[in-house]
């Protein structure tokens, strides 16, 4: 027991930054779902809206509880914004544009009944790798003070 929970705590970043992928993901594939099925708004932009719900998610989740960043201060708050929102351009096109470019060139297959789904869970994997190094190395990347001050505790 003592092992695992070692692991759990030398881990905790990692761990809790797939849990909250995973519910980024799913609000990403909520918002792409009911625009594309309910709505039957184009992939493309179905895609555009799908990312900038779950930016949105990811930024507040990804700042409170993967890398615990405390600062509320509106400057601070804001430069991380944008900062996060920076770092997601590349993946965000990415999400935007690489499904379209997988179908037409494919890899079309629907899953579960969603169009598109297959090009979008592919692209989906690669998102949230990317995703995770641009946040630990850019955007929330904690100075030396604050490192020397979380290794003493």
């Amino acid at each position: 027991m003592k092992t695992i929970k070692a692991l759990a705590l030398k881990y905790r970043e990692i761990i809790v930054y797939i849990i909250f992928g995973v519910l980024t993901t799913l609000v990403n594939w909520a918002v792409y779902t009911v625009m594309v099925e309910l709505l039957k708004i184009d992939i493309t932009l179905s895609n555009a809206c799908a990312w900038v719900a779950g930016v949105l998610f990811a930024f507040i989740t990804n700042k409170i509880y993967v890398f615990r960043s405390k600062s509320k201060r509106t400057v601070t708050v804001l430069r991380e914004l944008v900062s996060f929102v920076g770092a997601r351009a590349l993946t965000g096109l990415m999400e935007i544009f690489l499904p379209r470019f997988l179908i037409d060139h494919g890899l079309s297959q629907t899953i579960f009944g969603i169009d598109g789904a297959a090009a979008k869970a592919l692209v989906s994997v690669a998102v949230v790798i990317l995703n995770y190094v641009f946040s630990k190395l850019i955007v929330f990347k904690k100075k030396k003070a604050e490192e020397s001050t979380k290794e003493s505790e």
